[in-house]
């Protein structure tokens, strides 16, 4: 119940933000360009709140948080007195009507570099992408990547973490090959040919390089013991720091999860444990304390296994001072602008199937998520989206802003506006589409979440 909540206020506060900038971006530039600005309205339907300023602009908040408007004063629809025809839309020139246009998507892109800008000054906490295995008979083995190796890039996009690894092969979907720059573990550079023209990815069960055969570096976790907890279970027991498990009632344990395990299902039952302390070999009766969990009364002993040593520098906060973040920043919307493009521009091929678009109520879940991972998470979440609805945003289809600006476009070439009928059935095509799209978007949401 908590998560619903705050999955909705995060969608509504996320959605707010892009809304509000982008239909200042053409709110601004009317203004600048002297036209007479009606309504700035933040959400459709009835205002749940709005106010009329002095120069006569209504400022409102809609009641549905599904998009925005900026109305400004137009003679194809309102009765215009003769001393305003200047300042209403249609009478402004052919480049000012595309610049008051295209501010909307511009101002998202705006927005996505200041993000992502503040993002990188105050720093992304990240581990390096550090391949921990490779699946027999994957693609990635076929490559021969090899644990341990950092990836250093892909394709040509920079990858210092696993989330720029996974922009850089979704850029691939749909090619024939991808090259992946990698550094050995003795810090060798060496590129390395993945051949993904067979390439299966579901991204509802699988990340990209999870579908590859990448497995994300964890560093092995051993038998031995590397402390015990005082007055815990494990030290009524006699267990000691050094002392490494072999067995548990006759099992070998193979693996600390397997022994984990173990002792998570016997919560107050005696357990034998085989250990060896000092190359000698010694039983030990131990009883796992009880301890609640969500899914039951679970056992614990109250140790820390031994693990292997982080290789150098795997965590750390990639941040950047004022200058270098607003460069990082800018390229990173960069980046986000071609994937976006490719990706759509492969929806339209068939390489990527419309499976993958995404609803309100993903988005909710992605907003949620990343709110609930933190402020930067939120913030790299928010550049996303804003990218994305900017380059929506410019795809030439009537309703949105890339339609008309094909339509200003076309009277810029043609020394003339295209004919109301014209413009009329285009609108017409372009809403059955964006509603079709819309359609299939929500049904993805019903699929992933009702079944």
């Amino acid at each position: 119940m908590f998560d619903l909540i705050g999955y909705v206020a995060s969608f509504a506060v996320t959605l707010g933000i892009l809304v509000a900038f982008h239909e200042f971006g053409h709110f601004w530039v009317a203004r600048r360009c002297g036209v007479k600005v009606l309504t700035y309205s933040v959400g459709f339907g009835k205002p749940i709140w709005s106010r009329v300023a002095k120069d006569g602009t209504q400022y409102q908040v809609g009641i549905i948080p599904l998009g925005g408007y900026v109305r400004m004063l137009d003679e194809r629809v309102d009765d215009v007195p003769p001393e305003q025809k200047s300042v209403s839309f249609n009478a402004q020139s052919v480049y000012k009507r595309f610049a008051i246009v295209a501010a909307g998507p511009l101002a998202n892109f705006v927005l996505a570099v200041v993000v992502l800008w503040l993002m990188f000054g105050i720093g992304v906490p990240t581990v390096k992408p550090i391949i921990g295995g490779v699946q027999p008979g994957s693609i990635a083995a076929q490559a021969d990547l090899q644990r341990g190796s950092e990836i250093i890039e892909v394709g040509r996009v920079d990858a210092y973490d696993w989330q720029q690894v996974q922009l850089g092969l979704m850029s691939a979907i749909g090619n024939d090959q991808v090259t992946i720059t990698v550094k050995s573990s003795s810090g060798q550079l060496q590129q390395k040919q993945l051949d993904v023209s067979d390439w299966q990815f579901d991204p509802e069960k699988q990340s990209t390089f999870e579908s590859l055969g990448i497995k994300v570096y964890q560093p092995d976790v051993y038998t031995e013991l590397a402390e015990v907890m005082d007055d815990s279970p494990a030290s009524q027991a006699g267990l000691k720091t050094g002392d490494k498990i072999n067995a548990a009632n006759g099992e070998p344990i193979d693996s600390w999860q397997q022994l984990t395990e173990q002792i998570r299902q016997s919560p107050g039952k005696l357990l034998e444990l085989s250990v060896e302390r000092n190359g000698q070999a010694q039983q030990i009766s131990v009883i796992p304390g009880e301890r609640e969990s969500a899914s039951g009364v679970i056992g614990y002993l109250g140790v820390v296994p031994k693990t292997e040593p982080l290789p150098e520098g795997y965590v750390f906060n990639h941040q950047y001072g004022i200058v270098g973040g607003f460069i990082k920043g800018t390229q990173q919307t960069w980046n986000l602008m071609v994937v976006s493009v490719q990706m759509i521009g492969k929806l339209l091929t068939g390489d990527v199937s419309v499976k993958n678009l995404a609803g309100p109520l993903s988005i909710a879940e992605g907003a949620g998520v990343s709110a609930g991972n933190g402020f930067v998470y939120f913030l790299s979440f928010l550049a996303l989206l804003s990218v994305n609805l900017g380059i929506i945003n410019l795809l030439p289809l009537p309703v949105l802003d890339g339609g008309h600006l094909a339509f200003f476009t076309l009277e810029w070439v043609r020394g003339k506006p295209v004919s109301e009928k014209v413009q009329d059935v285009c609108y017409r095509v372009g809403a059955a589409l964006v509603f079709a799209l819309m359609v299939i978007a929500i049904s993805n949401d019903i699929m992933r979440y009702a079944f």
